[in-house]
């Protein structure tokens, strides 16, 4: 569930970025006043606002939101601004220039969103970058690594509820064979992974479970250290439970060592309009701690309230 409000009664765009325009004037410009817009639209408001703003005064609301504001509170709403084929392929491009090994926000992006969202996605990447995501990826990564992503980025999934429970059994006894001879790269493997229905890929998980006594992520814990079974790993919580996958994305960047801006800003921009709810339920679970109340110890300023806002908690302090 969505942790986005939205008011019952909301301006028209024409209305909005008027308000916005007086945000932007004068001596300074009024954080307050835009986070009370634009962190309380949606996505089909956010893009009429900016169709808008370039209509009325001839400018692009998101160049005027990069000049008039700065650090972690202009890339939060920055991101947010965005339509989100835009800010996935944004987040895409990001990911491969600066490309690490350990770099999951590819796999974020391709298992987390529907086909047809994912559609989109590679859509305004070809129009914003021109040149294909998977090409990209392809260009950027090696190995199986590599593979594994471009099997994931170019996926279109069924999104049905059928489930073929015969096939669940025989390729749940694939996965262990192929995991027991250590061999997750098989073409098997990536295939089950990379193309089958998120439905039918529970139920394929759920008969490995039953029949060999371990969860699958466990048995591909055998060597921490491998990159390819980290990245294996990432994709089968992404797929199977989203909201578990990133209340860790968000428990690692909101610890005693410093806050991981980027990694809180993805989450929260991403997911705002999808399942916070159920993250922060799950963030709460395993830190016995609010999500609420773990951002305004660990954030400040404009940025805080964002965050808040986005998450559907106003800091009124």
């Amino acid at each position: 569930m969505a942790t986005l409000s939205v008011p019952s009664h909301v301006p028209s765009p024409s209305e909005d970025c008027e308000q916005l325009k007086k945000a932007f004037d004068g001596w300074g410009t009024n954080e307050k006043l835009i986070i009370s817009i634009l962190a309380h639209r949606n996505a089909a408001q956010r893009k009429a606002i900016r169709r808008t703003y370039t209509a009325d005064f001839g400018d692009d609301l998101l160049k005027t939101l990069d000049k008039e504001l700065t650090s972690d509170f202009e890339s939060l709403l920055h991101l947010w601004t965005l339509d989100p084929a835009e800010r996935d392929a944004t987040l895409a491009n990001r990911a491969v220039k600066k490309w690490t090994a350990s770099n999951q926000v590819l796999l974020e992006i391709a298992c987390t969103r529907s086909s047809h969202d994912l559609f989109l996605a590679r859509q305004a990447y070809h129009c914003l970058f021109k040149k294909s995501i998977e090409e990209d990826v392809a260009q950027h990564t090696t190995g199986d690594f590599g593979k594994l992503l471009v099997l994931l980025v170019t996926s279109f999934r069924y999104e049905g509820p059928e489930v073929n429970t015969t096939l669940a059994k025989q390729e749940a006894k694939i996965l262990r064979k192929h995991i027991t001879d250590n061999a997750c790269n098989h073409d098997e493997v990536l295939r089950i992974i990379a193309t089958r229905s998120k439905t039918q890929l529970n139920a394929t998980l759920n008969h490995y479970n039953n029949e060999f006594g371990n969860a699958i992520n466990k048995d591909l814990k055998s060597d921490p250290k491998d990159e390819f079974l980290r990245a294996l790993r990432s994709t089968i919580k992404c797929l199977t439970t989203p909201e578990k996958y990133f209340e860790k994305v968000l428990r690692l960047a909101i610890n005693k060592t410093g806050t991981d801006e980027g990694a809180l800003t993805r989450v929260i921009a991403t997911r705002a309009e999808v399942d916070m709810k159920h993250i922060a339920a799950e963030y709460q679970r395993r830190s016995s701690i609010p999500l609420d109340k773990a951002i305004i110890n660990d954030t400040h300023g404009d940025y805080e309230d964002l965050l808040l806002a986005l998450i559907g908690h106003e800091n009124d302090a």
